[in-house]
């Protein structure tokens, strides 16, 4: 009797052992790192991107962000996902003046476009700055009922957990089989630092790979000519191949405000009026234009601040020629500056396999 208990107690230790030798296997899986490609001219002329020490990116995570980014669960009904308000042949925008969410509602906002998103350092995201970090900007479009349309998170924390894929995927990404809205916008905040766009005719003139036209050359100069274009205060030079300051400012569309932009979330009427400044990347993708998507073309953006600059008390300083509505360019330096802009768009962002749903 004795010889038996001592058997049994070693089968159990045994069966115990390799129990835990598989959970401790299970549990000791590594991500691997995700080696992300940094075009070469940011590499010269921008800082390191902004990847947080609690959301590394890897390859599990940023497949999984992928995934959930292209995927319709995320939506009430199974009708919408991310992408179809950021379509990636749309420079991740949309190509409406105002998305339209579950049951057809239109936003308040056009959807802005998703590119060289880690290299907005001060973390403001959305048209008015109110959301700081990509993981809590991914957090509202689900809950929105003019977007994704859920009632709670939890609803759509349940069906991925009934999902026959997500739960793995999780684990392998995060090391956790139990699925949460913060790991899931985690993951999408993966994904998202990887849409880099720096391949335009732009970058590769920069790198000394291509010329610019005589009127692509003489519409960067416009460009940079406090006397014509006088463009580069907000949107950056050659220098910052972001090609935006990525800070909010009122740029003459209107008198008054229906819609208060920073000012709404500061509460300072100082503030009022005052939206993002865009990048001018990928304009070639990314019409309609502006925060209301008012402008439907880019000759209409150029008309704009050449005779089109409306005067109100928030106006930026640096509309510096309100006065006479605008900087009055001439018929040639328009075309010339649009032919300029154009060489920022970036083909190979928008035609790029790892951003497709394939």
């Amino acid at each position: 009797m004795k010889y038996w208990f001592i058997i049994l107690s070693l089968s159990i230790l045994v069966v115990s052992c390799s129990k835990d030798e598989n959970e401790t296997s299970e549990d000791a899986y590594e991500p691997i790192p995700f080696a992300l490609q940094i075009p070469e001219v940011f590499q010269q002329k921008l800082p390191s991107p902004l990847i947080p020490v609690s959301n590394p990116l890897t390859n599990e995570g940023v497949a999984l962000g992928k995934k959930l980014f292209f995927d319709r669960i995320l939506s009430a009904n199974n009708s919408l996902a991310c992408v179809s308000c950021h379509a990636p042949q749309k420079a991740f925008s949309d190509d409406r003046v105002l998305s339209l969410g579950v049951n057809g509602q239109p936003g308040s906002r056009h959807s802005m476009p998703l590119f060289n998103l880690a290299w907005n350092l001060d973390e403001k995201f959305f048209w008015d700055g109110h959301k700081f970090s990509l993981e809590l900007q991914a957090l509202e479009p689900v809950t929105q009922a003019n977007e994704l349309g859920n009632i709670s998170w939890e609803d759509v924390e349940e069906k991925l957990q009934n999902h026959p894929e997500y739960p793995n995927l999780f684990n392998r990404a995060f090391g956790t089989a139990t699925i949460t809205k913060e790991l899931v916008v985690k993951a999408i905040a993966q994904f998202e630092r990887t849409l880099i766009s720096g391949n335009s005719k732009f970058d590769q003139f920069t790198l000394g790979q291509v010329s610019l036209s005589p009127q692509e050359q003489n519409g960067l100069d416009v460009f940079m000519d406090e006397t014509r274009g006088d463009c580069f205060h907000c949107h950056g030079n050659p220098n910052n191949p972001l090609w935006t300051d990525n800070k909010f400012h009122n740029n003459g569309l209107d008198a008054t405000f229906s819609d208060l932009g920073l000012g709404g979330v500061t509460g300072d009427s100082n503030d009022d009026g005052k939206f993002k400044s865009p990048s001018l990347r990928n304009l070639q993708y990314t019409a309609p234009y502006m925060h209301d998507g008012r402008f439907a073309t880019l000759d209409e953006v150029i008309d704009h601040y050449s005779e089109g600059l409306v005067n109100s008390p928030t106006i930026d300083p640096l509309m510096k020629k309100v006065d006479q509505g605008g900087v009055q360019l001439s018929a040639q330096d328009r075309a010339d500056l649009k032919a300029f802009l154009l060489t920022l768009s970036d083909p190979e962002f928008v035609n790029n396999p790892a951003f497709q749903n394939q």
